[in-house]
């Protein structure tokens, strides 16, 4: 998986690309985790993302839940039709904002 990063300001996006999953998600949370201090708005681009693991979901569960809590906001967008339909069943849809 490759990540690509921009920052402006308080607002980070990521754009994935590969797998997101058990081996590739400690990534992912390392590049948040580096950011999220000084970031109000998370988006996450799957445009040019393969397959997502429960273990990728949990990485963007746990980012939602930090965002949350200092008033921030996540939005995932160019979201593929096997992730979506997995959103969809686990309610999880609801929880993100999907664009």
């Amino acid at each position: 998986m490759e990540l690509r990063t921009t920052l402006n300001d308080t607002e980070m996006t990521i754009a994935l690309s590969g797998e997101l999953n058990t081996l590739t998600s400690p990534k992912l949370a390392a590049e948040i985790a580096a950011h999220i201090e000084r970031i109000n708005s998370l988006i996450m681009d799957f445009k040019e993302c393969d397959y997502v693991s429960s273990a990728g979901i949990r990485v963007l569960l746990s980012t939602f839940k930090t965002l949350k809590k200092k008033q921030g906001n996540m939005q995932l967008i160019n979201i593929g039709e096997n992730f979506k339909e997995v959103l969809d069943a686990t309610g999880l849809d609801a929880v993100f904002g999907l664009i």
